[in-house]
């Protein structure tokens, strides 16, 4: 699966300066000493209820940073964690390469509406001929599993999975979680901008967004701040490699990080031109599964919501059975008044991220152990409560 190289790597969001700026004060903030209060009172039980090691939590408030660290990176070597402490984020990635796909569009190198084999020839005559990118980066190719089977095992693999395998439903008909789905959604975008998913968002994207603690492979000069990882045997554990991992689930970053990009997803207005349009495509909504919208990587609820609707958008039913879809015409465009969020995982770690636009309101919440997303949910729903008072 060797990409086109006769043209130059595109220099992403090369012209792009990104500048974060201060908006305009939306709501009477907790002070300092309250906000710790309450994420203390979020958080603590938590950790010791689910038997979680360490936990990072970062909340932005107005365009002001706040970070509460609780416990150790590592139960062997005791050391404490920070906002640089390296997690692993699960499929809070799908994010990121919803973005690198969005600049895809935005920069005209692809269209959702596109079929995969148009960006893959060697699927051509296959089920890929009558599924979208949007279709991919919905979920919703017709039933693609959460996962690949045992035998996928290489990037050489993967052609011959994606060539003879069989839609069970209509393509567009049925939103069924994957990361088959995504994960091709991403190597196809990678293919359209003519480099690999890996030297574009690792060269690319990400600095150009401003992460520099954000990677798929952590250098040898940072593994001192990667977390270690539980699993629910609370033996250490860390994600190894597998296939299409990068695009589906493999970043690992700090809290600062995170919250730094999740400071630009909520203020795209502040950014340059073409960040601005990549983001919307991000955030547009394309159909609904009962509460839920579905943009490219982001789930997104009409704001306020209640803590059972963000609840039900996330139940093991949700993530592993096919839901019907209802898709919403015209496209929903970026509303301020959403709430956007996606949970992440890997044996090891657990992640939460969201965001409302509308409230200038963002939190990040990382742990060495994976936990159950309600328990995720719950803490975020309870503390930016708090912080919206």
């Amino acid at each position: 699966m060797e990409h086109d190289r006769t043209r130059a790597m595109p220099a992403i969001l090369a012209a792009a300066t990104l500048m974060i700026v201060a908006a305009p004060a939306l709501a009477a903030p907790l002070a300092d000493a309250q906000l710790e209060s309450t994420v203390s009172a979020a958080i603590r039980p938590l950790m010791q209820q689910q038997a979680i090691a360490g936990m990072a939590v970062a909340i932005s408030v107005e365009g002001k940073q706040h970070y509460f660290n609780f416990g150790v990176a590592s139960k062997q070597t005791e050391q404490p964690v920070t906002a640089d402490t390296l997690f692993e984020i699960g499929s809070v990635s799908k994010t990121f390469t919803a973005t690198l796909a969005g600049f895809a569009q935005a920069s005209g190198a692809l269209s959702l509406s596109d079929t995969a084999s148009k960006h893959w020839p060697a699927l051509k005559g296959t089920a890929f001929d009558g599924i979208t990118l949007l279709n991919l980066g919905t979920y919703s190719a017709g039933g693609l599993p959460l996962q690949f089977p045992d035998e996928v095992k290489a990037p050489s693999d993967l052609l011959g999975y994606y060539t003879h395998w069989k839609a069970d439903y209509a393509p567009g008909t049925h939103r069924l979680y994957s990361n088959p789905s995504l994960g091709l959604f991403g190597y196809l975008a990678a293919r359209s901008l003519n480099a690999p998913f890996a030297d574009l968002m690792q060269k690319q994207l990400l600095p150009q967004m401003g992460l520099q603690h954000t990677f798929i492979q952590v250098p040898t000069e940072q593994l001192s701040h990667y977390a270690q990882g539980y699993n629910k045997d609370d033996q250490s554990v860390r994600v190894g490699p597998g296939p299409l991992d990068a695009e589906a689930y493999g970043l690992k970053t700090t809290s600062a990080d995170l919250l730094h990009y999740l400071e630009l997803n909520m203020r795209p207005k502040a950014q340059s031109p073409v960040l601005e349009r990549t983001l919307a495509i991000t955030q547009t909504g394309y159909y609904r599964v009962g509460e839920m919208i579905q943009g490219l990587g982001w789930e997104m609820y009409r704001y306020p919501v209640s803590l059972d609707q963000l609840l039900k958008g996330n139940t093991n039913e949700m993530a592993l059975q096919p839901q019907p879809v209802t898709w919403l015409k015209p496209i929903r465009v970026p509303q301020p008044d959403t709430w956007l969020n996606k949970t992440g995982s890997t044996n090891g770690f657990g992640a939460y991220v969201a965001f409302v636009p509308s409230k200038n309101i963002a939190i990040v919440l990382l742990a060495n152990k994976n936990y159950p997303n309600a328990e995720r949910i719950k803490a975020a729903h309870a503390i930016l409560g708090a912080v919206d008072r």
